[in-house]
């Protein structure tokens, strides 16, 4: 996979505001708020920043967390994990493997046989749907 490197000057251009928070400074949207939260439609998520494919709507479902959750990404390497012990809490940071771009965060308390949860915020997305 060819990996994106760009000036945040670049980024600045190319995204909104939330998302060049969220994408390039770790931010994070308010819990219950996000475009696919509640989404149902099939398809694929990629990468808000680069176009990277990252989730599969089959590997979504409802952890009730506020966050659109998956329990895998798409497929091997779309996504990179890092420990992240910012806020005096330890996490597991979750980023694009194209671009490097903050996603959300994965827990290992997740419902289905991977047992991960990925917590991913909507702004860093975009969904691609099936037709």
């Amino acid at each position: 996979m060819d990996k994106v490197s760009k000036s945040n000057e670049e980024w600045k251009k190319e995204l909104t505001p939330e998302a060049y928070r969220v994408l390039r400074e770790k931010g994070t949207e308010p819990a219950f708020s996000g475009a696919y939260y509640e989404n149902t439609d099939t398809g694929t998520y990629h990468c808000a920043a680069c176009d990277n494919e990252l989730f599969t709507s089959e590997a979504k479902f409802d952890a009730g967390c506020g966050w659109p959750s998956f329990d895998r990404p798409a497929g091997d390497n779309r996504v990179e994990e890092h420990d992240d012990t910012s806020f005096g809490m330890r996490r597991t940071e979750v980023v694009c493997n194209k671009c490097g771009s903050h996603l959300g965060h994965v827990f290992p308390d997740g419902p289905t046989e991977t047992g991960q949860r990925y917590c991913i915020n909507s702004v860093a997305m975009k969904l691609k749907k099936k037709e």
